[in-house]
């Protein structure tokens, strides 16, 4: 296990991955950092072990942070935070139950991956996939009036599943395109933010209906695991695009690949996916009307920096006792 120590008299913490040098530099000026200085995360056992005796965790969405690891961790664990603004990788329950503060990084994200979902909206529609595939294949012609003609967004109706931060902001630049109506559905109205953009509060089911295009930016929760699924997808247009950027459980994969395969719905794009990474012969990925990213949604150098920095000062907050910038209740 290639674990790098900065050993001191001061709070233990450990850094489940390499982060952006801003927030170790944060910790490591209060803190004993143990790091897993690598991109990969640590196998399940070097985990366990590096978690043994510290006070602060600082994790990443794609660790597991189960009652097994707090165990392991043993009762000096006082503080858990994660760089990311999802926290269903933790066991929230079992936290508090321990009495173990939570940090999360909510809003930073906000602007990046609403870029990047719209960024798969418009590649989706407008079938950039295809498009590189044929000038690299030299599969490109003399021009075609048919070829290649994809489905434009002036005029559409944009459905929004989930209308917080990022839906939101999602919904603020896709008004940029002279798009006819947003939809939008959730547990609640949101009449603030649906006068910012003009959005319609409507059914699951109606939005499913009506819109051109489906966006999903809604939490992984019990109530939305695989609310994407075959009796959604029958039940949007044949020629509708569905994008999720929020989590891959909320959508039945099987279901979205016999959606897309026979021709239920026009095409999906993603960035996120269950399990990530997503293995290379999954059959979504065979789809010429499936775009697949790596979950990229936060990607800029920026973002990941203030994300960075956040989850240290919620760490240290904890441990000194001091209320968290953010912290899940």
């Amino acid at each position: 296990m290639n674990l790098v120590p900065n050993v001191s008299p001061k709070p233990k913490v450990f850094v489940s991955r390499r982060i952006p040098e801003n927030g170790f530099a944060l910790l490591a000026s209060e803190c004993d950092v143990l790091s897993w200085n690598h991109e990969d995360p640590p196998s399940r056992k070097d985990y366990l072990t590096a978690v043994r005796g510290i006070q602060g965790l600082f994790c990443l969405l794609t660790d597991t942070i189960d009652a097994e690891l707090l165990n392991e961790a043993g009762p000096s664990l006082r503080v858990v935070s994660t760089m990311s603004v999802g926290y269903d990788h933790i066991d929230v329950q079992e936290c508090h139950k321990r009495n173990i503060q939570i940090g999360y990084t909510p809003g930073i994200l906000t602007s990046a991956t609403a870029e990047l979902t719209v960024t798969l909206l418009l590649a989706t529609s407008r079938r950039i996939k295809e498009g590189v595939k044929a000038v690299e294949n030299g599969e490109w012609g003399t021009w075609k009036p048919m070829w290649l003609c994809g489905q434009g967004l002036e005029g559409a109706t944009v459905g929004i599943v989930g209308l917080g931060r990022i839906g939101l902001a999602v919904a603020k630049r896709l008004k940029l395109f002279d798009i006819a109506q947003i939809l939008y559905c959730g547990r609640s109205e949101k009449p603030s933010q649906a006068l910012e953009v003009g959005a319609v509060f409507t059914s699951f089911e109606d939005l499913l209906t009506r819109s051109d295009f489906v966006i999903a930016c809604c939490a992984l929760t019990p109530e939305t695991h695989h609310l994407f699924n075959a009796t959604a997808f029958k039940q949007m247009k044949q020629t509708a695009i569905f994008i999720n950027s929020s989590r891959g459980g909320i959508v039945n994969q099987d279901d979205l690949y016999e959606a897309l395969k026979s021709g239920k719905i026009r095409a999906a794009g993603l960035d996120v996916t269950t399990p990530e990474p997503l293995p290379t012969d999954s059959p979504l990925l065979k789809l010429d009307n499936c775009l697949v990213l790596p979950h990229i949604g936060s990607a800029t150098q920026s973002t990941r920096e203030a994300m960075a920095v956040l989850a240290a000062r919620n760490l240290l907050a904890g441990l000194q006792g001091k209320p968290m910038p953010c912290q899940i209740k």
